[in-house]
Order: C-alpha cells, then sequence, then structure tokens
C-alpha cells in the first residue's frame, strides 16, 4: 500500500461524526496488552457490521477528531527482546492479518492499524476473544446477543469472498492480475477495452467495484490470477512449494522453488517444473511401457490439482507442497479431508473452496467432480506402479505416488491397498475384482494364482474387500468388491 492510501483512510475516518464499533482512536496510550485486545474487539466487530477492515488510530483525538500527533512508534517498540507487531501476530488466534502505517500528516504524526475483519471463527488475543460494546472493549462471551450474530455472519463468509487488496485503480487491478491469461484460459480472446476486462473480472467475483475507478481484489482473483503473490501479502504463503531431495529422506535438499503465481495462470508452468525434476525412464532401466516418465503426468496433474483446490486456506503460513524424493512423490495440502481417505475414489469430493474449485474445473485444470482419484489409481494399475497412498494428518492430508517396484519389494500394507484400491476401481467400474483380475494389477503369472489370493485374504482380513457372494463356496469363481459396496 503506497503512503497516500492510508493518509486517504485517515482523512474518510476523521470526518465520521463519531467513534464506531470498529475504528478506536487514541493519543499516546500504547501498553501492548491493551492493543492486543482492541485487535481482537475490532476484528470481530468490523465482521459483525460487514466493514472490509477495522481501523486503530493513534495521534487523533477521541470527541474532536482532531490531529494531535503521537509519541507512539510501533516500529521501533519492544517487548523484551521481540518486537511489537510480532509478538502480537503470536497471540492472535486464529492468526490475524493486519497492516501497521506510520504517517505525517500536518507535520504531526500518526500511526493507524489497518485490521482485517475475522474470518471463520471470532479472533482472539490469548484466552479471551473481545467485541466493541459502543465505544467500549468488552469480552465476547459476556454478549450473547453479539456473539451469536457474529457466528452467524461469519458462517456466510468464505475465505474467497475476503478482499486481498483495497481500493486500487483499474491501472493497478490489472498490473496485479494476469487477464490476458484469464482469457486465454477461457478459449477467447482479450476484451479490448479496460473498462470491459474490469467488468468481466467484476462478473467472476474476481474484484469487486469500490467507485471512481476504485476496485478491491477478492483473495479468489488474487490466488487464481495473480502476477504475484507476494503482490497480496495476506497470499504470500499460499505460494506452492516445490522441494526435491537426494535420497529417500529429508535431510539433504538438493533444491527448493517457491511459485508466485495465482493458482490457474501458474498451474501449467508448475506441472512442467514438476515433470522437469522427475527421474525418466532412461534414468531407472525399462520399467515402463510407453511413459517417458516414472510417474504418469495425469496423476501428478491431478493429485496437484487436487491440493490445490481442496486446501484449507483459512490455515495461516502453510501452503501446498510437493515434495520429491528419490522413490516417490509426496503431495501435501493443509487441512484434514472433508471425506475418509478410503473414500476418495467413489465419494463425490467436497471442497472448502466451491469457487476456486469451479474456476479450476471450467478451464479444464483438474477433472470432473468424482472422477479424479479414479483416474490417479487407473494410471498406477495400467503403468503397474505401486498402489497410491493417502494419509491425514492432525493438520494435513497427504498423496503419495510411489516409482517402480516389484511385487516382491512391496510389503503386506502394499498389497492390501492395492487389492482394496482396485476392488473399489473396479466396482465404480461396474465391474468386480477376481484373483485373475488382481494378478493382471499385481503382474503376478497365472502359475502364482496362490499369491494373488493370499493378498485377498490379507484384504478381507483388514476389512477392506469381501466376497461378492458371502454364501458361495467357489474359490474358482469368487469375486470380490470394497468393504462399503
Amino acid at each position: 500500500m503506497t503512503v497516500a492510501k492510508p493518509a486517504a483512510i485517515l482523512r474518510s475516518l476523521i470526518t465520521m461524526p463519531r467513534e464506531t464499533e470498529w475504528v478506536e482512536f487514541k493519543v499516546n496510550d500504547h501498553e501492548p496488552e491493551e492493543i492486543g485486545e482492541y485487535l481482537s474487539a475490532l476484528s470481530n466487530s468490523a465482521a459483525l457490521h460487514e466493514e472490509k477492515a477495522a481501523y486503530m488510530v493513534w495521534g487523533v483525538e477521541d470527541g474532536t477528531h482532531s490531529i494531535v500527533g503521537t509519541s507512539f512508534k510501533p516500529r521501533s517498540q519492544k517487548i523484551g527482546n521481540e518486537d511489537l507487531e510480532p509478538w502480537l501476530s503470536r497471540q492472535l488466534r486464529p492468526g490475524l492479518h493486519f497492516t501497521i502505517h506510520e504517517l505525517t500528516v500536518e507535520s504531526k504524526n500518526v500511526v493507524l492499524f489497518e485490521i482485517q475483519p475475522c474470518g471463520h471463527t471470532p479472533v482472539r488475543w490469548k484466552d479471551h476473544a473481545y467485541i466493541r460494546v459502543g465505544s467500549y472493549k468488552k469480552k465476547l462471551r459476556d454478549y450473547p446477543e453479539k456473539e451469536r450474530p457474529l457466528w452467524t455472519r461469519i458462517s456466510q463468509t468464505t475465505f474467497e469472498k475476503e478482499l486481498a487488496a483495497r481500493a486500487l485503480t483499474g491501472e493497478e487491478v490489472l498490473a496485479r492480475l494476469d487477464y490476458p491469461s484469464y482469457f486465454e484460459l477461457l478459449g477467447q480472446p482479450v476484451a479490448s477495452t479496460r473498462p470491459a476486462i474490469l467488468e468481466r473480472l467484476r462478473k467472476e467475483s474476481m474484484i469487486q467495484e469500490v467507485g471512481n475507478d476504485r476496485w478491491d481484489v477478492t483473495k479468489l482473483g488474487a490466488l487464481l490470477l495473480a502476477r504475484k503473490l507476494t503482490d497480496f501479502e495476506t497470499l504470500s504463503r499460499k505460494a506452492i512449494r516445490v522441494i526435491v531431495y537426494k535420497g529417500k529422506n529429508r535431510i539433504e535438499t538438493i533444491k527448493e522453488q517457491v511459485g508466485d503465481r495465482g493458482y490457474a495462470v501458474g498451474f501449467e508452468g508448475l506441472i512442467g517444473y514438476i515433470n522437469d525434476q522427475l527421474p525418466s525412464n532412461e534414468e531407472i532401466g525399462k520399467a515402463l511401457r510407453r511413459e517417458d516418465r516414472v510417474y504418469p503426468e495425469l496423476a501428478v496433474r491431478e493429485l496437484v490439482a487436487n491440493a490445490i483446490i481442496h486446501q484449507d486456506l483459512s490455515l495461516q503460513g502453510v501452503s501446498p507442497t510437493v515434495e520429491i524424493f528419490t522413490d516417490r512423490i509426496e503431495i501435501t495440502n493443509p487441512g484434514q479431508p472433508l471425506i475418509d481417505t478410503l473414500r476418495f475414489i467413489d465419494e463425490p469430493p467436497r471442497s472448502r473452496n466451491e469457487a476456486l474449485a469451479a474456476f479450476m474445473r471450467r478451464v479444464n485444470i483438474c477433472e470432473e467432480r468424482g472422477s479424479g482419484i479414479d483416474k490417479v489409481i487407473a494410471q498406477a494399475e495400467f503403468y503397474q506402479l505401486p498402489a497410491p497412498e493417502f494419509r491425514m494428518t492432525d493438520h494435513a492430508t497427504i498423496a503419495i505416488l510411489y516409482a517402480p517396484r516389484k511385487l516382491r519389494g512391496m510389503d503386506r500394507s502394499d498389497r492390501v491397498r492395492a487389492c482394496y484400491q482396485h476392488a473399489a476401481l473396479q466396482f465404480v467400474s461396474n465391474q468386480v475384482m477376481t484373483n485373475t483380475s488382481l494378478r493382471k494389477r499385481l503382474g503376478i503369472e497365472e502359475k502364482n494364482y496362490a499369491i494373488a489370493s493370499r493378498v485377498i485374504a490379507d484384504a478381507i482380513t483388514e476389512r477392506l474387500v469381501k466376497p461378492k457372494d458371502s454364501a458361495s463356496t467357489s474359490k474358482k469363481h469368487a469375486s470380490y468388491v470394497p468393504f462399503w459396496a
């Protein structure tokens, strides 16, 4: 934000007839604990009143709104050995974005804190969430008449609708958003005038009109179309990281690349970069029949797209990550999945980010609803790779593609996972798994049918597959389905 913009905000605030629940004026009172409580209260109040930002101003007299100046210098204040800004940020939960502006107006020092409204949950300072009641700061829990409507408001607000930048000129919007690539992705010619381009972006909910050639950029618009995500301070940590390791662990890193373009306009470049880091057949011998790469590009593409659209964007300081080891690729996205990992293959996916996902599907970056993971598993089967693995941790979802490995190099869990996924893939394709189909999947010769029978028995023990006809005693003609069928 340029110096002119906070000055314009200040002028707008001091013309208000009175202090509001989302604006606080002070002169020199800057006790750190008090500031933290105000950040919580003002952020929550801004969300309650559907304001785009809240403000805390030093150097303006409350009541008269006269500019009197302040001795407060937030960037030089310390609490112990820690600067004020990170000290405040560390104790606000969930993470709250606020920007500190120090400016000189009428030869007087003024400090302006610009505060983001709370998102998916009220902002707490340490153990308590605060709210403004008139011009007073109070604990939110003591005012249920404000807490209830606040929760109602924030439940209707998605991350994609929040603002990444405010009050930009039309020229600034087009400098920050890669609009030529937007039209190219849609297969359409670029609109011929700036107003026409801006109107298209507005209809897509990428930007919002403020008036007088001023526009707000939504997080949806910035995440999809940013020329540089670092141009949007609240989204700079959402860029995708690609890390290449020397071996099978994270001890030695060969290289790390952080993408800076929006997800939609930078996707093809991202996939190209990932593929360039992957080993080719020549490096591992004639392991595959048709692919030049160890990993099918369709599988990599779909899993990276899934990581983008299914991530929990509300989590602070984390982003999708692609880690390349000598024996596998791990693709991690922040947030637990909304459905059981065992049901990825048959359940229609549920996304936290419907607008982002819808656009990515419109421009053919990811598969239609419900078909993506099926294709990942089908690709692994076609090239006889080990079965992909899907894991859930407390704060992330991890998809793993494994490099080629012979059956004797797979452990029991690898074989059982392959058996379950094969049974599920057969079922959603209106077929059933048999000993014969599993042998083909795992590359087992017919004479070794007992190996496939052992794998099926292990999968039944793990309650991942079951006989289609539980009353049948025939082993020769037995068929199997996933446990949920």
